[in-house]
This record gives C-alpha cells, sequence and structure tokens, in this order.
C-alpha cells in the first residue's frame, strides 16, 4: 500500500501553535518547532499546499546579496538547502550551476565589485568577470555593442542555482507530518481572536480553535492577515510575472541575470527554459500573466541571447509578492499582541530563504527571544531608522 505524503485530520479544539499559510516558509517552521519538540502545531492553509508562492516561482538559489545581513542570512539558507535531500530523505533535485549577475553600465560595474568583495568578506564565494570571461562560460550570450544595453562584466556566484519547488514543499509537508505538526487544507483563518492583548484562538471556515501563538507566513497576503488584529506593517503587493518554454536540448548551464533589463533565466533538466522579470510596476493582487510582459521579456532576452528567436512559449504564470520599503523580510514578534509573529516581506527572493526562514522563525518561537541572524529583520527597524538595504542585490525587484 502507497503511503501518503500527509495525512487529512479533523481539526482539534486546541493548539499550541496555529502557523497561517502552506507554503515552503511555513511547513518549514512547523517542521523545525516540531524538530524542537513543540508538535502540537496546525499549519493553515486556505487554498493547498504550495499554492501561492512556493508553487508560483522560479526557484533559483543563492546568497550573493550586498549586506552583510542578508550575506550572512542568505548564505544560513543555501547551507541548509545542500544538507535537505539528506535530512528529508527526499530527492529535491538542487542543481547548483553557477549564478550570473549581468552589469551593462559602469555604475552596474561598480556595484558588482563591492558585492564581490562584500561576499568574499564573509566567506560566500563571489568574483567579478570581464565580458571575455563570461563568453568563455556563456557562448550564446551576445557580448558586442549592438544591444541596447551591452554587457560590461557580471558577478558570478558559484555557489548558487536551482532545486524544484515543489518537490521542497511535500519534503517539507512530510517532515513535518512524520513529526507530529498537522496539516489542513482548504483551511482558511478568517479572523484572530485576540483578549487583552493577548493571540487566545482562530476562527476559520471549519471552526474556531484555541492557541496560544500564531504565525503568518502568507507572503503577498500579510498585510490582510495583520489587518485582522490591527497591525499595519510596511507591506506592499506586486505581482511577479514568469514563463517557461517547451523543452530543448540543454545548452545553458547557469542561472543568468540582469538587474538592468529586470530579467532572469535558467534550464531545468527537462530542457525547459524558466524565465522570469520584475514586479508589476504598480500594487495589485491579480494573478494572471499579460502580454506586455511577455513583449518586454522578448525584447530583453532576445538582446542578451539571439539563438532564443524561435522558441516556443509553454506558459505564464504570475505571483504575489509582499515588498517592504528596505527590500528586505519582517521576521518579528509583535510586541503588542502576545503570541502574534508575522514573517513575510520577502519580495522577489522568498523561496530561497525558506529553509533559514523556517529555522530562525522556530528557533525565534521555541525560545521567546530572535536569534541574532534575524534580529536585524524585526519590523521596529523602520521606526527607528536602520533599514537593511537590499535593493541593489534584489536584481528583479525594482
Amino acid at each position: 500500500m502507497t503511503q501518503r505524503m500527509w495525512n487529512n485530520h479533523e481539526l482539534k479544539k486546541n493548539y499550541d501553535v496555529v502557523i497561517i499559510g502552506g507554503g515552503a516558509h511555513g511547513l518549514a517552521t512547523a517542521y523545525y518547532l516540531a524538530k524542537l519538540g513543540i508538535t502540537n502545531v496546525a499549519v493553515m492553509e486556505q487554498k493547498f499546499i504550495g499554492y501561492g508562492g512556493s508553487g508560483r516561482n522560479t526557484a533559483i538559489l543563492r546568497s550573493n546579496y550586498r549586506t552583510e545581513e542578508g550575506i550572512k542570512f542568505y548564505d544560513q539558507s543555501l547551507s541548509l538547502y545542500e544538507d535537505l535531500a539528506g535530512e528529508l530523505d527526499f530527492n529535491l533535485m538542487f542543481s547548483r550551476q553557477g549564478h550570473f549577475t549581468l552589469g551593462h553600465s559602469t555604475a552596474a560595474v561598480s556595484g558588482l565589485v563591492t558585492r564581490a568583495e562584500n561576499n568574499k568578506a564573509l566567506g560566500v564565494d563571489s568574483y567579478f568577470l570581464d565580458p571575455l570571461e563570461i563568453k568563455k562560460m556563456l557562448p550564446e550570450i551576445d557580448i558586442s555593442d549592438h544591444p541596447r544595453f551591452p554587457v560590461h562584466g557580471a558577478l558570478y556566484h558559484p555557489p548558487g542555482g536551482i532545486i524544484r519547488h515543489d518537490a521542497v514543499v511535500w519534503a517539507y509537508a512530510r517532515g513535518a507530518e512524520r513529526k507530529g505538526a498537522q496539516i489542513h487544507q482548504l483551511t482558511e483563518v478568517q479572523d484572530i481572536l485576540v483578549e487583552n492583548g493577548k493571540v487566545t484562538g482562530v476562527v476559520t471556515n471549519r471552526g474556531t480553535v484555541s492557541c496560544n501563538t500564531v504565525i503568518s507566513v502568507v507572503a503577498g497576503w500579510s498585510s490582510e492577515v495583520c489587518k485582522k488584529v490591527n497591525v499595519k506593517l510596511p507591506f506592499v503587493t506586486h505581482p511577479l510575472q514568469a514563463l517557461v518554454t517547451q523543452s530543448y536540448k540543454p545548452w545553458l548551464n547557469h542561472v543568468v541575470v540582469s538587474g538592468t533589463l529586470h530579467i532572469y533565466l535558467s534550464q531545468t533538466d527537462r530542457g525547459e527554459l524558466v524565465c522570469g522579470n520584475g514586479i508589476d510596476t504598480y500594487p495589485h493582487y491579480g494573478m494572471r500573466s499579460t502580454l506586455g510582459f511577455l513583449e518586454s521579456y522578448a525584447a530583453h532576452v532576445l538582446e542578451l541571447f539571439p539563438v532564443l528567436h524561435n522558441v516556443a512559449v509553454q506558459r505564464q504564470w504570475a505571483g504575489l509578492c509582499d515588498m517592504t520599503p528596505d527590500y528586505s523580510p519582517i521576521i518579528s514578534p509583535i510586541d503588542e499582541i502576545n503570541g502574534f509573529y508575522v514573517n513575510g516581506g520577502w519580495g522577489t527572493y522568498g523561496f530561497k530563504a525558506s529553509p533559514a526562514s523556517g529555522y530562525n522563525t522556530a528557533q525565534m518561537v521555541a525560545n521567546g527571544k530572535a536569534p541574532e541572524m534575524i534580529e536585524p529583520f524585526r519590523y521596529s527597524r523602520f521606526a527607528e531608522n536602520r533599514l537593511v538595504g537590499e535593493k541593489a542585490a534584489a536584481s528583479v525587484g525594482s
């Protein structure tokens, strides 16, 4: 008899922790809480596991960020990813390909050199390449002066790569379930109950349950969940569009990103090209892709790779990103409401953060104190003017 990945459960009347959101971050949080011995946990997902950003992303992994806080955090996440298949006993199809961030101007090159040096100083493998060095590794790229934005150089990050995003979701879900957590699909949290400044439970479409702790891990819907407890945080939601082509003979062995052109692409083991753009320029909650995105992406990617002029697009999609003013996440308890935690603001770079996000959120909840790794990402930083400005490394985020 085939064993189920996870089971359907009746909703209990009481949980120690309710996690709102059944994506990679929420499931990772449940898994690491269970490893710490906190197993009376419910993951509540209004649709199905991996419905949101975890199922609508291009699954690029990297740690070549700009700030010390960002570099350390994403490097921890990448390290956790490296051992995750063995820990969860599930093939995640992690492929370390190397990651190019292209520069198309003197100013862009200067920024990439700075990032390379910051990475090196913190033990992260990144270095700068000139156009001829890029051409040796990416023979199909156009490094001539014909494109409107010629390639002047690139930040190369050897540890970068891709992973099978739905496999990560399934593996964390199975791991959390096996350690005692419960996963509830088609379970919408309609309200969060607060008495005397303390969380006491949640109201769902399947009934009311009591709990001491609620963790919001809902990506683009973060501001909507926070409204339920009258908390306003600086989240703005924008869709991020992507596309995938039909399968072709493998030729692209690296991840390629252009912050100037706001495009990126990689090739899967099946031969598909997975391609993404920058966020939509105005905030909204639509998740349908547009012709404008396709036209813009095609124009820019053909400047870099003219060889792609005849590729056939198989499908397009969009997912929601909650952006913060400094392009860094909020992972924090909310001081005004005892027992309420927010994990959001991941912008265009949330999936690569899933292991470290879940690991540190679990530590924060279990120990009642944020680990040093995520202390800089408290929501109070905006009022205290200590921003963690990652816009320079959020390559397609603006």
